[in-house]
């Protein structure tokens, strides 16, 4: 590729869709602002790679140059801002906070989550730190002051994926996909709601069910969002697809890596299947994940990236590469493949003592019936995101958990309030 690899995700449009990560964490206590804008500087110096500016080459192609300005801490806004703004003093990142809530939003191409959220925990440990004046034991999380770990800062390359023979090959059906929704969630303003709300279950109680009936945490909540629009969408819809977003880095040797390059698990449904016991789907479910995130499998998906980008890469005028990348990218382009719903866990992130200071963190994206799952010390998040009104796929979710006699606390909903891009432009 001729660019980093953390440049190609800014040619996607936005009209529709933000492409920003935005983390909210729920502190005990109210914000101290300027504690915090301190503290957030203090991190960033951790992070030389999250630091920079977008620039263009001469071809029009998006690159990234250091950015020495301040990182902004700002109060909460009523619109939305963007990075890359004059605002955000041209970062792809930035911190907003308001009562007992921190924001961190940050550029979907730098990284996904499992990048983001050390940035955040750096970000918390410090304001703790400074705040409280102690320092936490949390030797989990990255510290100013300390080296990169080993490839955290290394980029897949093509080399690195395996080209031995697939071992598993998907016979898709046809899947529910819920354009009605998404339509009315662009373009009705009477139906538009683009809101998330907040679960949090006790972590023991939800390995326990889950380990009880052949389940990991993903697969466990991919089953119960499944049974919940069982309940709900027509008989005439007879797939419901499940998909989450898979990180690769591990099996290429650089678990490290911060950059953002996934492989897609899919998992479908007949409907006769929802009425099967939880250990049966649990079976199924996992036995679907092994095969879809073997190399054999997954590397494909990833090869059609670097493809991609290196064809990107031949084409000159920002205008060309941006309409080039609407048509063939994976995930909205004209071959792309879609789930009825997402489910996403980034994995348990152990705080350390700083979890002492936090009530909660959730990760917040676009899309409609999205689940984005996170975990620390005793505890287990969902931010559970939609883009039209009504209660119907909330009220069906938390039909299934009862049924099953999970306990858990509501809170929302929440406006998204996620931001987008303001790239240069040619």
């Amino acid at each position: 590729m001729k660019y980093s690899l953390d440049t190609y995700r800014l040619y996607q449009r936005e009209d529709r869709f933000s492409y920003v990560i935005r983390v909210k964490v729920t502190m005990k206590e109210p914000v101290d602002s300027e504690i915090l804008r301190h503290s957030v500087n203090t991190a960033i110096t951790r992070y030389p790679y999250f630091s920079v500016r977008v620039a263009q080459g001469k071809d029009g192609g998006y690159k990234l140059l250091p950015n020495d300005k301040p990182v902004a801490v700002l109060p909460i806004a009523e619109n939305p801002r963007s990075v890359c703004s004059e605002e955000v003093n041209k970062h792809l990142l930035f911190v907003e906070y308001g009562g007992k809530d921190l924001y961190f939003n940050i550029s979907h191409s730098l990284c996904g989550g499992r990048g983001a959220f050390p940035w955040v925990m750096t970000n918390v440990y410090q304001y703790v730190k400074e705040r409280y004046h102690v320092s936490p034991d949390a030797p989990e999380i990255r510290k100013p002051g300390e080296p990169m770990l080993e490839g955290e800062d290394t980029e897949p390359t093509l080399d690195m994926l395996t080209t031995d023979r697939q071992i598993y090959t998907r016979r898709p059906a046809k899947p529910t996909v819920m354009v009605m929704d998404y339509m009315n969630g662009l373009y009705n303003p009477f139906l538009r709601s683009n809101t998330y709300h907040v679960f949090e279950f006790r972590q023991n109680d939800v390995m326990n069910l889950a380990r009880g009936n052949d389940n990991s945490v993903i697969s466990f909540f991919m089953i119960v969002m499944a049974k919940a629009l069982d309940k709900v969408l027509p008989a005439k819809d007879k797939i419901i697809r499940g998909e989450s977003a898979h990180n690769t880095f591990a099996g290429l040797g650089i678990p490290n890596s911060h950059y953002d390059m996934l492989s897609h698990v899919w998992v479908d449904y007949e409907r006769s299947q929802l009425g099967w016991d939880m250990e049966k789907l649990g079976t199924m479910t996992r036995g679907q994940f092994i095969l879809q995130t073997d190399p054999t499998f997954s590397h494909p998906q990833m090869r059609k990236l670097f493809k991609l980008y290196d064809e990107i890469d031949n084409i000159s005028g920002l205008k060309n590469k941006r309409e080039y990348m609407e048509k063939h990218n994976p995930s909205t382009g004209k071959d792309a493949e879609h789930g009825t719903f997402l489910v996403n866990y980034t994995g348990e992130m152990h705080w350390g003592e700083v979890a002492d200071y936090i009530e909660s963190y959730v990760a917040v994206v676009d899309g409609h019936l999205v689940l984005e799952i996170s975990a620390m010390e005793g505890k287990i998040f969902i931010s559970f995101m939609q883009m039209v009104k009504g209660n119907k796929y909330i009220d069906a979710f938390r039909q299934v958990l009862d049924e099953l006699g999970l306990e858990y606390q509501m809170t929302g909903p929440f406006p998204k309030h996620l931001a987008k891009h303001c790239q240069p432009v040619e």
